[in-house]
């Protein structure tokens, strides 16, 4: 009589279970700390710029008003101080050959002094006053650029096509005239002027 030994079954391994990973490949993996999309530096960066864009954007021609009415009150009331301007002595010079000689000095001064701090105020507060203030300072610099005629011997170097220091102090004026140019293009866009009606 033969005996025979059963072996036992084992159940099949369960693959659905992870094998465990060695100690060293779990400590090579490399940790990345990333911050949050919303705070990242470059983010928050990009965020300012593009406010401070907007903001520039939707007030650019106040903006420009309000620098070029600053810079003229301000140039206006250094002209009632005497010899606080250092444009006092030209400007007299050039508004005397304007006028012949026929106005007195402290006069054309006062004058001056007064045109260009009523432009500045114009310029700065705008609706009613911005067009007057316009057309003066368009004629303001009409005169401020005639010195260069006027006044060859201060306003060029000699033996030069070169401008002197005060050659140099009105021709940067060009760019408060192009500031202007496109202020004054808003406005009249803005607000044309009503065409009258013909009879007939």
């Amino acid at each position: 009589m033969s005996s025979s030994t059963v072996e036992p079954i084992l159940p099949p391994p369960d693959r659905t279970t992870p094998e465990p990973q060695p100690r060293e490949a779990h400590l090579a993996r490399p940790h990345h700390h990333h911050p949050p999309a919303g705070r990242r530096p470059g983010n928050r960066l990009a965020s300012l710029v593009g406010l401070a864009a907007g903001l520039v954007d939707a007030h650019a021609l106040a903006l420009l008003r309000a620098t070029v009415g600053i810079v003229f009150v301000g140039f206006g009331v250094l002209k009632l101080f005497p010899s606080a301007s250092p444009a006092e002595q030209l400007a007299v010079d050039a508004a005397t050959k304007m006028t012949l000689g026929l106005v007195p000095e402290t006069v054309l001064l006062l004058s001056l002094a007064a045109l260009e701090t009523a432009i500045g105020i114009g310029l700065i507060v705008g609706r009613r006053l911005l067009r007057p203030a316009l057309v003066a300072f368009f004629l303001h610099m009409g005169g401020v650029f005639s010195t260069l005629v006027l006044l060859p011997d201060a306003m060029w170097q000699p033996h030069s096509p070169a401008p002197t220091m005060e050659g140099q102090y009105v021709v940067k004026n060009v760019v408060l005239v192009a500031v202007c140019l496109v202020v004054a293009a808003n406005e009249w866009a803005r607000h044309p002027r009503p065409r009258r009606r013909t009879a007939g």
